[in-house]
């Protein structure tokens, strides 16, 4: 009996091992968590501003200090970094309308009205990159309403406007141009001292010089 007991405990020591273990191998492979880390790891910091679409497997973040920004897909197995100022622009899209927008040297164009989406709602940002021109996250879609934590699409309005703002006051930003460098003239080298020959003193060279001068 006691060996029984025994038993039943032991295996109840490793059924709440093996619980825990599962608990932790899904906290650190949450979508979320796996996505920030691919940015943090591109951009070699902790992102300012990022923008993760749950079950999409995309997401987007800056760097301000650095003035990058990266983005990343396929649950951050796949990641680019682009410049700030390679960022040309960020448009609201909705039910394929650009309903928001704000472009380099643009005034932007605000949202008018936060609800109405009937099929989706997403976020385009748009580079200075002739092979990937933008980068699209869905922030709504009308197969979205069964899923858990899933932005409402008021919701999903809401937040696209907030980064076509975030994007214009970015945009903004004075922003140092790349293989720009300071050039400075370098100083004229002064010319180096008299030094008089050995046993004639300075002084008395340049009086004998003004006698035979005379």
């Amino acid at each position: 009996m006691d060996e029984f007991a025994r038993l039943v405990v032991l295996m109840a020591i490793a059924g709440g091992a093996f619980t825990v273990l599962g608990a932790a191998f899904v906290w650190f492979l949450d979508e979320g968590r796996r996505i920030r880390r691919s940015l943090k790891k591109v951009l070699r910091a902790e992102p300012h501003a990022l923008l993760v679409a749950r079950g999409r497997g995309k997401g987007i973040g800056f760097d301000f200090g650095a003035n990058n920004v990266a983005v990343t897909w396929d649950a951050g197995a796949w990641c680019l970094e682009y410049r700030v100022d390679e960022l040309m622009g960020a448009e609201l899209i909705v039910d394929g309308q650009v309903a928001a927008r704000t472009h380099r040297g643009e005034s932007r164009r605000a949202l008018d009205h936060l609800s109405g989406a009937q099929d989706h709602v997403r976020l385009r940002f748009v580079f200075d990159d002739p092979t990937y021109a933008d980068f699209i996250v869905d922030l709504w879609n009308a197969a979205d309403a069964d899923k858990r934590k899933a932005w409402t699409a008021a919701e999903a309005l809401q937040e696209g406007n907030r980064w076509v703002a975030r994007m214009e006051s970015l945009l903004r930003r004075p922003v140092p141009k790349r293989g720009a460098v300071l050039s400075v003239a370098p100083a004229a080298p002064s010319p180096p001292p008299a030094i008089a020959p050995p046993g004639l003193d300075a002084d008395a060279g340049d009086e004998d010089g003004a006698e035979h001068a005379a």
